[in-house]
């Protein structure tokens, strides 16, 4: 099988796509949501407790998935839960289960989710974090000691790109600088956002896949607008959407998906909110 990262290396178009791990010691709830999507995407995101919100391990939930529906997956993994040991225990850990994709996040504090009282530990941040993936990888830990074997990750990071591109751009030649292999990006709904941060982060030649949320109605386009930091939905896109509803939002994520594609883009990002049949109606036909 041709890895995300042999097929980024290729300038392959890459499709990838979001779950969400279940709040259950079973993986069935994931699992039957990985049947509709693997045949139409290159890897899986399995996030690491989203909003805080306690969920099953993305790690151990990862190599579920790898070992039984033969589509890769990337886990997520934040600084919230845990010390530098921690952080690299558990990257030694999905590296002997052949979790071989990662993604680096800083993490939402615990005052936002499920259990409030709960201490964030945040003793480094998503740069921080490359920086010990990269030094694995490198078979060093991170006080510069020799590992039995070294791991060999695909290191992924994220970036925004509806507000301040020069500055975004900056700090993703900090995060390449540490380590970052390829990036995931914050939803569009403007091909010519896109654009422009390709051209702008042209220098740094990472694969940049583009985050994609269907949206399903006028409220949902609406709240995105104008309650989330750094999503910009165009007026035409709003407009559609207080015609239509979820085929609307199918259709135009396709669109977009059809645009990154013509533009040279690495790939897209689907993030569909617990709407996993939305999917294949997506991608399906398009490569």
């Amino acid at each position: 099988m041709t890895t995300l990262k042999e097929k980024n290396q290729q300038h392959l178009f890459t499709i990838t796509t979001e779950l969400d791990p279940p709040k259950s010691a079973s993986s069935a709830p994931t699992e039957a949501d990985v049947v509709k999507v693997a045949p139409y995407v290159d890897a899986v995101n399995i996030a690491d407790c989203p909003t805080a919100r306690l969920r099953m391990s993305p790690i151990a939930l990862s190599s579920i998935i790898q070992s039984k529906y033969n589509v890769e997956s990337i886990f997520h993994l934040t600084c919230r839960d845990r010390n530098v040991i921690g952080l690299q225990a558990e990257l030694l850990g999905a590296y002997a289960l052949g979790v071989r994709n990662i993604l680096t996040l800083t993490g939402d504090p615990p005052t936002l989710g499920d259990h409030p009282n709960a201490k964030g530990v945040f003793e480094v941040d998503s740069t921080g974090l490359i920086e010990i993936a990269s030094s694995l990888n490198e078979g060093l830990d991170l006080t510069g000691h020799e590992l039995g074997e070294p791991t060999d990750f695909y290191i992924g990071t994220t970036a925004g790109v509806g507000e301040d591109i020069e500055k975004e751009v900056r700090r993703l030649e900090g995060k390449k600088k540490a380590g970052a292999q390829f990036v995931q990006t914050q939803p569009i709904y403007d091909l010519s956002q896109a654009e422009e941060f390709l051209k702008a982060a042209k220098g740094l030649d990472l694969p940049i896949l583009f985050g994609i949320v269907p949206l399903k109605s006028w409220k949902m386009a609406n709240y995105l607008n104008t309650k989330v930091p750094g999503i910009y939905i165009p007026p035409k896109v709003m407009k559609a959407m207080e015609e239509g509803g979820r085929e609307t939002g199918l259709a135009l994520s396709r669109e977009l998906v059809q645009g990154l594609m013509e533009m040279g883009a690495a790939g897209a990002h689907l993030m569909p909110v617990k709407d996993m049949d939305a999917v294949p109606i997506i991608v399906k036909g398009l490569r």
